[in-house]
């Protein structure tokens, strides 16, 4: 289909996608509304703030948009939703061209699944629900200050204890941290390597835990923190599972933790291409419009070119998933492609700018600055590049 060239914003370079039906456009208007109507008129202010306020999850909640992918009877969808539910979703929250609201808000979705799975019947109704509820939050501690991607050299332990366990390590770089209240740990409760690791639920408030903000590059949200446990104590009945089978729990939450980042990025893509365009219209140099000029037009052109061949790998990827394949290879190369799909439209869209982009709150200037933790979290090129070429037999 040839693309309007008078409609060449966010909606307009999507490209055609033939896995979305009619209920994926009312989940996406559904969306769209719930940002239009709670979070746009705020955006500003929060970005300058790194931070929203807490009764934005109460409004998330009766939206219907916390509870999607967790069972009806805590809360949930009476419907199974799909990965296009996770993917228009991780769009629209981008669709603003900011992260300070996706991380913190969507936290519960790789926090919580374990719980959901293998909790007792008492942490369904105190842990599960209040957070589906948006009543509480809920924040998931993995990487530690000195392991990054390397999950097998993770030093966080778990002791037994008793009636229980002591933990005792660092977190650091974790999303909702700061405003969390309850942590889903991992931490090694047995030998070295992937199989000594388990899943604790911890309350934030527990005595031995302490929290504070990341200090240094400024990133979309105040609430990322590091986290300190000296000797807390957590009892047995928070292992979540069975002892170390901590990755084999995560492993598909890790899965979809990519589809939502790849929707992200080829979301916020679109938003720093969108503007490139419309700024490359109306302005003039040299006595004609930027767009006007061979270079800007070829550049564009890469742009769109870029974010359809990024959807196009999405979509086969979605499609195999569906199939009952779990193409690991292939997900781990699609996240690396739209990462640096987007850091190429978020540098070519702030030249095509220039100057402008550093006026007001334009949305080029804060996709810039957070178009590189994207190809940093969930997994850096290098992991996933050699977790690729580990798959494929090389």
């Amino acid at each position: 289909m040839t693309k309007d060239p008078d409609h060449l914003d966010f909606d307009g370079l999507r490209p055609p996608c033939p896995g979305l039906d009619e209920a994926h456009v009312a989940w996406r208007e559904q969306l769209r509304s719930f940002v239009d109507t709670h979070i746009t008129p705020s955006i500003d202010d929060w970005n300058a703030a790194a931070t929203f306020p807490d009764e934005l999850y109460t409004q998330a909640a009766d939206a219907g948009l916390l509870g999607f992918g967790f069972p009806a009877e805590f809360g949930g969808w009476q419907d199974e939703p799909d990965l296009y539910h996770r993917i228009l979703f991780a769009e629209e929250f981008h669709r603003l061209g900011s992260g300070v609201v996706f991380a913190d808000l969507a936290t519960h979705w790789i926090a919580l699944p374990p719980v959901v799975k293998h909790g007792s019947a008492e942490l369904q109704e105190t842990v599960t629900r209040p957070v589906l509820a948006g009543e509480k939050r809920m924040a998931f501690a993995i990487t530690e200050p000195g392991g990054g991607s390397d999950v097998a050299r993770m030093t966080t332990t778990a002791a037994k204890n008793g009636s229980g366990y002591r933990v005792n390590g660092t977190k650091t770089l974790i999303s909702g941290a700061l405003r969390a209240d309850y942590l889903l740990i991992v931490a090694r409760t047995g030998d070295a390597g992937l199989g000594g690791l388990s899943l604790l639920l911890v309350d934030a408030n527990s005595f031995g835990v302490r929290m504070e903000a990341v200090p240094g590059l400024t990133w979309y949200s105040a609430s990322n923190g590091t986290i300190y446990f000296d000797n807390v104590d957590v009892p047995a009945d928070r292992l979540i599972g069975a002892e170390g089978t901590a990755f084999k729990s995560l492993a598909g939450q890790f899965n979809i933790e990519r589809f939502s980042g790849v929707g992200a990025t080829l979301a916020m893509a679109r938003v720093a291409t969108a503007d490139a365009i419309a700024w490359a219209r109306e302005r003039e140099t040299f006595g004609k419009r930027l767009v006007d000029h061979q270079r800007i037009r070829h550049v564009l052109i890469d742009m769109i070119r870029t974010i359809n061949t990024g959807y196009a790998y999405l979509d086969q990827c979605v499609w195999r998933f569906n199939r009952g394949e779990v193409p690991i290879a292939d997900l781990s190369m699609l996240k690396v492609q739209a990462t640096r799909t987007l850091e190429f439209c978020a540098r070519e869209a702030m030249q095509i700018l220039g100057g402008e982009a550093y006026r007001g709150n334009r949305r080029v200037q804060r996709i810039q600055r957070e178009a590189r933790i994207f190809s940093l979290g969930g997994g850096t090129e290098e992991i996933l590049n050699d977790l690729a070429a580990r798959q494929l037999g090389f």
